[in-house]
């Protein structure tokens, strides 16, 4: 099956994804939901391109690839969706995402720099009670990749999804904490998630976080 991106030919096989026609052309599109390691979710709305023929962008990581298809990941209205959600993101943070993280490289990539929208942000609320890793919930942004590849592909179903809108979250167990949780210890959501909600107490200390300050 043969389809264009940016005006470039590419094969692709029966069933393959426009993000995936994308990276087999050799061009780019920011996600912030998706992990090759897991079935795509398309809950981020920042995959977004223009296809050809259709009236709105589309999430190129759940939408299928047909013969013929001309995707556009340079769409003007793709990129102006895709970068006031993580605006969005953004504007719910006590501070903006540490430069590392994937989510700082997507605004930069999109060219999100002062936010034109302030209004109720998340407060500082850390659970410290994992011998490695600590869950510093303020930086949340409810991707869902922790919980999904917990239950995906360690299948140790630690995590939970919890609260709507602007209270979601997650949990270690039933908010128990990681420590009494189902965790193998494994490191897989800390090495998934894109803002470092979730991460290792190692890597808290290396950026100069002592463990009094990150339960403040």
């Amino acid at each position: 099956m043969r389809v264009e991106v940016d005006g470039a030919p590419v094969e692709v096989p029966e069933g393959a994804t426009l993000l995936e026609a994308v990276r087999a052309a050799g061009a780019r599109v920011p996600t912030l939901c998706f992990d090759e390691r897991l079935a795509p979710f398309g809950a981020c709305r920042v995959c977004l391109v223009g296809v050809e023929g259709q009236d709105k962008p589309v999430a190129s990581c759940t939408t299928p690839c047909r013969d013929g298809m001309r995707i556009d990941t340079r769409d003007p209205a793709a990129r102006r969706v895709a970068g006031a959600v993580v605006e969005l993101v953004l504007s719910e943070l006590p501070e903006p995402p540490a430069a590392h993280t994937e989510l700082a490289a997507v605004a930069r990539e999109l060219g999100v720099g002062e936010l034109r929208w302030t209004g109720r942000v998340h407060e500082k609320r850390h659970d410290m009670r994992h011998p490695y890793l600590a869950l510093q919930n303020e930086l949340c942004i409810s991707c869902g990749r922790c919980v999904r590849i917990c239950d995906e592909v360690q299948g140790a179903f630690a995590l939970t999804a919890t609260g709507r809108g602007f209270e979601a979250n997650i949990a270690a167990g039933i908010d128990a904490g990681f420590r009494d949780s189902t965790c193998v210890s494994c490191g897989a959501c800390a090495d998934t998630c894109p803002t470092d909600a979730i991460t290792e107490l190692s890597l808290l200390a290396l950026a100069g976080t002592t463990t009094e300050e990150a339960q403040a």
